[in-house]
């Protein structure tokens, strides 16, 4: 294995079959001194062909929030990796042979549009046609934690569990906290980084969850070793839906794991501008708030009726987080003004709480 930090769930989950399916990854750089953030987003869906969701995407949300997306229809031009992380998509090329990783200076003169993207890369290009704008992007990654403590196998985020279809969707933090170092062209202004924080996540199975939240940072005010990943969702199993949620923390060289199968979590979601959820298991206790005056984005994900405007998301969310011990030490106290804060499915015409 390449990659020491290689979590469960990194390699391409189609199996060949018919059926509805769809698989999504997050990739994502943030630049603390400027205050931006910059996340890809790539999907397949229904990657067999002929079907009437069949085809795949990259869409970008961008400085100040802002949002492009592209769509290859050509799912033959789609390639992934079964035991690793890889994958990618020609778009407009002159090349004939099967897609590929190729050298990154290969990958910028053969393709005028497209991405590709592993543990250690992420590249592409892909522009809107009807407003010209675009965004060009290279950087190397050296990732910093996987999925639970570094020196121990990684753990799947769903647990045990998620290796088999039981879940819609599954679910699993790629890296939780990596170093970037490269360049992003938007639409002609130049970002240029060394060393910024960068995440990794990915989905799979034949649709989102049928409501979620999510709350994501690396990039803390006096904290340079932190990085937190929150969520929760309605999902189905098997033939029933439940509400499950949790908070893990890499910190200092530690996991702490906060999941329905060892702790208790509680929520409170407002529709949009105000996440706050509190955990406790028998060791330790863990309360975080995001909150923003942004309207956020509205992105796309996969559904039943294949990609859709169903989430709204801002990279530029405030969030106060506190990890103590059962007995009231204080672990850590951290503030962000560049958390990932979003909101997705439906219905979210009140709050969202679980207590």
């Amino acid at each position: 294995m390449s990659n020491p930090l290689q979590t469960p769930h990194s390699g391409y989950h189609w199996n060949g079959s018919s059926e509805r399916f769809f698989e999504g990854w997050y990739f994502r750089v943030t630049l603390p001194t400027l205050e931006q953030t910059f996340a890809f987003m790539y999907s397949i869906e229904d990657p067999l062909g002929g079907q009437g969701y069949s085809g795949g995407a990259a869409q970008v949300l961008g400085a100040n929030d802002e949002y492009l997306c592209r769509t290859f229809p050509d799912v033959t031009q789609f390639w992934a990796t079964k035991d690793e992380l890889g994958l990618g998509h020609w778009g407009k090329t002159d090349l004939k042979h099967n897609p590929q990783l190729l050298d990154p200076k290969d990958f910028e003169t053969q393709i005028q549009q497209g991405y590709q993207a592993t543990a250690y890369l992420n590249q592409g290009m892909i522009q809107d046609p009807a407003t010209k704008k675009y965004c060009r992007w290279q950087y190397e990654i050296k990732p910093i934690y996987g999925w639970g403590n570094p020196n121990q196998a990684q753990q799947s985020t769903a647990g045990w569990l998620s290796s088999f279809p039981i879940f819609e969707p599954g679910w699993q933090i790629l890296m939780a906290h990596g170093l970037a170092t490269g360049w992003i062209d938007w639409s002609g202004q130049l970002y240029y980084f060394d060393d910024a924080p960068a995440y990794h996540e990915k989905n799979w199975g034949r649709a989102f969850p049928k409501r979620w939240f999510w709350v994501n940072c690396n990039s803390f005010k006096q904290e340079n070793d932190l990085a937190i990943t929150a969520g929760g969702g309605k999902r189905g199993v098997l033939w029933w839906m439940e509400s499950v949620a949790l908070i893990c923390l890499h910190y200092r060289g530690k996991f702490y794991e906060f999941v329905p199968w060892n702790s208790e979590v509680s929520w409170a979601i407002e529709p949009w501008g105000y996440w706050k959820m509190q955990a406790k298991n028998a060791q330790y206790e863990v309360e975080l708030v995001g909150t923003t005056e942004h309207s956020g984005t509205p992105l796309r994900a996969p559904t039943s009726e294949g990609l859709a405007f169903c989430c709204r998301d801002t990279m530029r969310g405030h969030l106060r987080l506190e990890l103590r011990e059962k007995q009231g030490r204080v672990i850590v106290r951290a503030e962000s003004s560049v958390c990932g804060l979003e909101v997705g499915g439906s219905p979210w015409d009140k709050p969202w709480i679980k207590d």
